[in-house]
């Protein structure tokens, strides 16, 4: 329990609390974006970023989920690298963040919401820029 926070506050703050829905989710998500430092802002311009609950059946066979709550995010369409001034009009890029793995990723582990939503928001934009899980993992490894 926090310090100033008397046990009957403490239990009344869990007894009403909810899971955040999927438009205060997706508001979470482009708050997290817009504190984004400018340059990278800039560099993710056309990019839409979505919150649903689970990823379509679609794209759980495609990644090779076994379950509907192993994806927490995704990123679809053609990143900057592959990207062509000769491309024919194309679908926007999009980043999907899912609801409800996010939420039971939340519930096993230590780390705050909007914590978890940063990291994931942060790792699909970073497939936007080309970077593979690899990539993204390594920069994370080296930045403690």
């Amino acid at each position: 329990m926090r310090t100033g926070i008397t046990h009957a506050k403490y239990v009344l703050m869990w007894t009403e609390a909810k899971a955040p829905s999927l438009a205060e989710m997706e508001a979470m998500a482009h708050e997290v974006f817009e504190r984004l430092p400018k340059t990278f802002r800039t560099l993710c311009q056309g990019v839409i970023i979505r919150v649903d609950d689970f990823p379509t059946d679609e794209v759980l066979d495609e990644m090779q989920a076994q379950s509907e709550f192993d994806l927490l995010g995704l990123f679809q369409g053609i990143g900057l690298p592959q990207q062509s001034n000769d491309d024919v009009a194309r679908l926007p890029n999009m980043v999907w963040l899912y609801r409800r793995p996010i939420l039971d990723y939340w519930a096993e582990h230590e780390e705050t919401l909007g914590h978890i939503v940063r990291h994931v928001l942060i790792h699909e934009i970073g497939h936007h820029f080309g970077l593979s899980d690899a990539d993204m993992e390594a920069i994370e490894a080296s930045a403690g």
